[in-house]
C-alpha cells in the first residue's frame, strides 16, 4: 500500500523508479530541473524508525538517483532535503543545484537560491500531464 506523502507526490503518475523500500518521484513543483522525491514505502514517520533493509536499500536508490541526474541535468551539487513538516512519512527532496539554466519542455528552470540554499518557493509548477511526461523520460534513462 502507499503511503499519503507518495500520493500527495503524484504516485503512480509520477514514478520515475522504484526499489524494494523506496519510490523515486518527479517532484511537480520543480525549484530547479529535475527535482524529486525520494519516499519510503515502509510505515515510518521518524527517520530512525526504518528497518536496516531500508536503509541498505537507500544506497541502491540514492545512486540511481544521482546517475540519472548527473546524465538528465548535469548538476554541479545536489540537496536532500528532510523537511516532513506537511507530509510525515519518511521522505526526502532531491534538489539538483546548478548555475545558470536548464531548459525542458518549454520551460526554463534557474536555480535562484544558487549558490545558497534551495529557493522552493521559487519553482516552475508542471501540470500533471508535463509531471507525467518528465517522469515517463526519466524512467526511461533510469532503465536504459
Amino acid at each position: 500500500m502507499t503511503n499519503a506523502t507518495a500520493r500527495k507526490f503524484g504516485y503512480p503518475h509520477t514514478l520515475v523508479a522504484e526499489t524494494e523500500h523506496w519510490l523515486v518521484l518527479v517532484r511537480p513543483q520543480q525549484p530547479t530541473y529535475g527535482a524529486l522525491v525520494l519516499v519510503c514505502k515502509q510505515e515510518a514517520t521518524a527517520f530512525s524508525d526504518l528497518s536496516s533493509a531500508a536503509f541498505a536499500d537507500m544506497k541502491l536508490a540514492v545512486d540511481g538517483i544521482e546517475a540519472l541526474l548527473r546524465h538528465a541535468v548535469a548538476y554541479e551539487r545536489i540537496n536532500y532535503l528532510m523537511l516532513m513538516m506537511v507530509d510525515l512519512d519518511v521522505h526526502f527532496h532531491v534538489i539538483p543545484r546548478y548555475d545558470g539554466e536548464r531548459q525542458y519542455g518549454g520551460h526554463t528552470f534557474k536555480d535562484a537560491g544558487w549558490p545558497g540554499p534551495p529557493a522552493l518557493a521559487s519553482h516552475v509548477a508542471l501540470s500533471e500531464e508535463e509531471a507525467t511526461a518528465l517522469a515517463a523520460a526519466f524512467a526511461a534513462r533510469w532503465r536504459a
